[in-house]
């Protein structure tokens, strides 16, 4: 990192898993930043996350690794099954993956994961509710204006603020006023699913075994005659996380569209949980035992939608993670992804020792060309993996090939979903334990700094 010039200040919109990856990373580069959260603590929602390979550099980098094998627990296998029919399908993700692929995959809770993160994160640079209404560019900086009648300027706005992205929202009526917003851009978010989620008290009903805390068991079942898809999983902590998963058609779609998931309260979950209390889940339990057994304010009703963004930045502000690219949650790549971008955003940003408009547009309009592609390609997966769980043809002609692809054909397609492991440029390269070679990560060759200790 070179000496001199004037390190830009990066106001970060939203305490989420990829905003506090960006914090985290911008901590070690010494780049001053602030981040906002709307709400009045910090209390993630929803149950666990996948990480893997892909991200498995960058909790080296950022010397958290141990926690992570230490909170998480190993995911080796999937099993689906069908009301009707039992066992349909087995989807192995545990041979060859240490050797192969360097790293194993882990479930960790969200919590687990978002108190890692956050303890990388001095306190004083998180300020909590602050709802952010709108921006406003001003010369060398920008500033925002919070729903407490307070400003806070800076010279990089990050909108990591999720689906509804208040800093999106802002930037697009900007840029639409002014004729540069793509049409694509202005369409409406296309809703694919209800979900019903939450992670149960330490539990072990009969039928499940813990003996082994650090093997995940990870099962669903397709219900019969009703578009439901219901996943279980175990922790490390002995407690069950659980989704209930309804699709929607083009009808039930618009219906559910009229209501966006932030408009949603504990009522709105309340009331789905009493009608799917009956609705069966693997090894004889019911809904209402997971349900019963979950703190109810953890559990959660949320739309899932889905959309590739065109414009990911303009001028000083930029977006990562579900902001710009919200995919089906299927494919387990949401949160990946999102911190994937926090690592090329950050090496862009760490480059600039400037606050001029040109400079910081160019590092932007880069990190964006080169995150474009992969955030595609992620989206365009989740919504394969989707299919898996429709009834309807193309679910079930999914699930035959998975169930009869070969052994070699199913490591190849496995290893294209961990390609793509970027590194933080400004810190020692982690050791790349994996056997398939990581796609070209042009921020490494555009930002490594030449002649410092990182090179080491």
């Amino acid at each position: 990192m070179s000496s001199g010039g004037t390190r830009p200040t990066v106001l970060i919109v939203g305490a989420g898993i990829g905003g506090l990856a960006l914090g985290a990373i911008l901590e070690r580069a010494n780049i001053p930043y602030e981040i906002f959260e709307k709400s009045s603590s910090m209390k993630p929602l929803g149950s666990a996350i996948a990480v893997g390979p892909p991200v498995m550099p960058l909790f080296t980098q950022l010397g958290v690794i141990d926690q992570i094998a230490e909170k998480g627990i190993v995911f080796e296998r999937s099993d689906v099954y069908s009301e009707k029919d039992g066992l349909v399908l087995q989807l192995d993700f545990v041979a060859g993956a240490a050797e192969k692929f360097g790293w194993p995959g882990y479930i960790i809770s969200r919590p687990n994961l978002h108190n890692i993160l956050l303890s990388l994160i001095p306190p004083e640079r998180i300020l909590l509710n602050k709802r952010v209404l709108s921006h406003v560019e001003t010369g060398t900086g920008i500033m925002i204006r919070t729903s407490d009648n307070m400003t806070h300027e800076g010279n990089i706005l990050v909108g990591a603020d999720g689906t509804y992205s208040a800093v999106r929202q802002s930037l697009y009526g900007q840029m639409d006023k002014r004729g540069l917003l793509p049409s694509s851009d202005k369409k409406p978010l296309r809703s694919s699913t209800i979900c019903l989620v939450g992670q149960t008290r330490p539990f072990e009903p009969k039928g499940y075994e813990f003996n082994d805390n650090k093997k995940c068991t990870y099962e669903s079942i397709l219900l019969d005659g009703k578009p439901v898809f219901i996943v279980t999983f175990t922790t490390a902590e002995n407690t069950i996380c659980w989704k209930l998963i309804e699709y929607l058609d083009k009808e039930t779609s618009k219906t559910n569209n009229i209501f966006r998931s932030s408009e949603w309260g504990p009522e709105a979950a309340d009331v789905m949980c009493k009608e799917v209390r009956d609705y069966p889940v693997v090894r004889g339990m019911k809904m209402g035992d997971l349900i019963d057994a979950t703190p109810k304010e953890v559990i959660c009703k949320v739309m899932l939608e889905e959309k590739l963004f065109e414009t990911w930045t303009y001028g000083r502000t930029v977006l990562l993670g579900d902001a710009c690219h919200k995919m089906n949650p299927s494919g387990g790549l949401g949160a990946q992804t999102a911190m994937s971008d926090a690592v090329i955003l950050a090496n862009y940003i760490n480059t600039l020792h400037t606050v001029e408009l040109e400079d910081v547009e160019k590092a932007l309009k880069t990190y964006r060309n080169e995150r474009y592609p992969i955030g595609k390609q992620a989206v365009e997966t989740s919504a394969v993996m989707f299919n898996i769980i429709k009834q309807d043809w193309r679910g079930r002609m999914i699930r035959y090939i998975l169930k009869y692809i070969p052994r070699w054909l199913w490591f190849m397609i496995r290893a294209q979903s961990v390609r793509c492991r970027p590194q933080i440029s400004f810190l020692p390269l982690a050791e790349d334990k994996c056997q398939i070679k990581a796609i070209h990560q042009p921020s490494l060759e555009k930002t490594r700094p030449k002649n410092t200790a990182a090179n080491a």
